[in-house]
């Protein structure tokens, strides 16, 4: 019996250990909510974690709100405290799966890939699809990719006062090297 439970769990290690994961802990994130004439909305986050499952195209990334960093120190503190409530709602993520993803395929080249998968946002989840631009060199896994959502999907308000300044459309911008 115990040859059993021996060789069961050898077998579970070996499947476990055959699906390495690729990981960034320092993605990068930027998003922007400008509008004409007046002061850039743009902030980035450096510190972002990205982990790829090669083998099934599954991708998952993790954002901090309070990473996320301004020109404007008073912008940083009105996002933190008054659109995202990053007390309440300290992270951002998002889980999916890049379509068609095989990793012997990649090249220097960067190749379009369709990634599909929910993003979480201030307690809110709105399903994304978008393109991506992957590829791979002696570094890593490099994936860029843009896209829009918009802020009132999350349920995050744009006061009266400022709705003229700050755009509902936010635009973002995804680079990360994953090895």
């Amino acid at each position: 019996m115990k040859k059993i439970i021996l060789i069961g769990m050898l077998y579970v290690s070996a499947i476990g250990f055959s699906q390495q994961k690729m990981i960034s802990k320092s993605g990068k994130i930027t998003f922007e909510g400008s509008v004409p004439s007046f002061e850039e909305v743009k902030a980035t986050n450096s510190s972002v974690t990205f982990v790829l499952n090669p083998a099934t195209g599954e991708i998952a990334s993790l954002a901090l709100m309070k990473g996320f960093r301004f020109k404007v120190a008073l912008m940083e503190e009105h996002f933190n405290e008054n659109y995202v409530e990053s007390d309440q709602y300290p992270k951002a993520t998002f889980k999916g799966k890049i379509e068609g993803f095989d990793l012997n395929s990649l090249a220097a080249n960067p190749k379009d890939f369709t990634i599909k998968g929910k993003l979480e946002l201030h307690g809110k989840s709105k399903d994304i699809t978008t393109t991506a631009r992957i590829s791979k060199s002696a570094s890593g896994i490099s994936i860029t990719s843009d896209f829009s959502v918009n802020a009132s999907d999350f349920n995050i308000a744009i006061p009266s006062l400022v709705k003229s300044k700050v755009s509902n459309k936010i635009n973002i911008q995804i680079d990360a090297v994953l090895k």
